[in-house]
C-alpha cells in the first residue's frame, strides 16, 4: 500500500532516500529550503529522474504517513518549522544521521512523534539543487523495535539494503569509526579517498581509530580492534578512491562542518571517561579553525 513520505533535506542522503522510497512504491514529498524542478540521480546504474513533490513552505503541506529527517546535526534548528508543522503525536520521525546523538539532536525541538533512530551507509553528494549522485550501493540500519520493521518493510523493493538491529547504540558508535578518520582528513587535505592510500595517512588513520575503539568501549558499545582494522580496511581495499566524504563537500562548498557531531562529539566522551585522544583532538582544533567559504575551482 502506498505511503505518503515527507523527507526533509535534498542533499545526498535525501535524494537517495527519496529515490527509495518511490522506487518502493510510495509518494514522496522532498521539504527543502532552494526549490528546483526535478530530482535526478546520477548511478552506478544509469541516471533516472525521481517523480517528488517539492515543497519550499511549511505550511503547503498536508498529512504524511512518515517523516524522515536527512539534514546535518547542525542544520536541525533550521527545520524546526517543518517538524512541528508535521508533528501530530503519531506519525513515525526517522531521524537518518551520522554520531551517536539521534535523540538528543532533536531534543529541544520539544516533538510529540515516535522517533526512529537510522544510519546509512552511501557514497552519495548533491551536486547542485535536484542533482544528486550516489557513487555506491546504499545500505540502512534501524533501530529495533516495532517501528524499525514497519521502516523496514516500508523500502522493500528498493535499492537500499535495509535491516534492524537491537543494538542501535553499537551500530551507531560502529558508523562512528566510519566518519571519524576519513571525514577530517578529507577536509583538512581538500582530497578524496585516495589520500587513504598514503602510508603515513594510514598510520594516522590507525591511530585515530584506536582512540574511537577505547572512548565506544567506555560508553558501552560493543567494539573492538578488529572493528577498526575492517573500517580502514573497507575504505583502502573496497571505496573508489575518486568518492569523497560529506565533511570534504560541505567545505568545497563552503558549508557548515559537521566536526562538533562526530569529532567533538568523541573528545567530549573522551574527557566524561578520562581517556586520551590526542589525534583527535587535534582534528577538532584544526577543523574549528575552518573558515566557512566556497574552495575556488573545488
Amino acid at each position: 500500500m502506498a505511503q505518503r513520505i515527507a523527507v526533509i533535506g535534498s542533499g545526498g542522503i535525501g535524494g537517495v532516500i527519496a529515490e527509495a522510497a518511490h522506487a518502493a512504491g510510495h509518494e514522496v514529498t522532498m521539504c527543502v529550503r532552494t526549490p528546483f524542478g526535478r530530482l535526478v540521480l546520477d548511478t552506478p546504474e544509469g541516471t533516472s529522474e525521481v517523480p517528488v513533490s517539492v515543497a519550499t513552505e511549511p505550511g503547503a503541506v498536508g498529512e504524511f504517513d512518515w517523516i524522515v529527517l536527512t539534514t546535518k546535526v547542525h542544520d536541525v534548528p533550521s527545520t524546526a518549522p517543518w517538524l512541528h508543522k508535521l508533528d501530530d503525536g503519531r506519525t513515525p520521525l526517522v531521524v537518518v544521521q551520522n554520531g551517536v546523538e539521534h535523540r538528543e539532536s532533536i531534543a529541544e525541538l520539544r516533538l510529540q512523534a515516535p522517533v526512529l533512530p537510522a544510519l546509512i551507509y552511501v557514497g552519495a553528494e548533491r551536486t547542485s539543487p535536484g542533482q544528486v549522485v550516489r557513487r555506491s550501493p546504499a545500505t540502512m540500519q534501524v533501530a529495533g523495535g516495532e517501528l524499525g520493521s514497519r521502516f523496514v518493510s516500508l523500502l522493500e523493493g528498493s535499492a537500499v539494503k535495509l535491516r534492524a538491529t537491537d543494538d542501535f547504540h553499537t551500530a551507531a558508535w560502529r558508523k562512528m569509526l566510519t566518519n571519524v578518520a576519513p571525514n577530517p582528513i578529507t577536509a583538512l587535505t581538500l582530497r578524496r579517498l585516495d589520500v587513504l592510500a598514503d602510508a603515513e595517512v594510514q598510520q594516522l588513520c590507525e591511530g585515530i581509530l584506536a582512540e574511537a575503539i577505547a572512548v565506544a568501549q567506555a560508553e558501552g558499545a560493543s567494539l573492538t580492534e578488529q572493528d577498526a582494522d575492517k573500517v580502514l580496511s573497507d575504505y583502502t581495499a573496497r571505496m573508489p578512491p575518486t568518492n569523497g566524504t560529506s565533511m570534504l563537500y560541505d567545505r568545497i562548498a563552503g558549508l557548515p562542518l559537521e566536526h562538533e557531531h562526530i569529532t567533538g562529539t568523541l573528545v567530549r566522551a573522551a574527557d566524561r571517561h578520562g581517556i586520551p585522544v590526542p589525534l583527535n583532538r587535534t582534528l577538532l582544533t584544526l577543523l574549528r579553525a575552518i573558515e566557512p567559504a566556497p574552495i575556488p575551482g573545488a
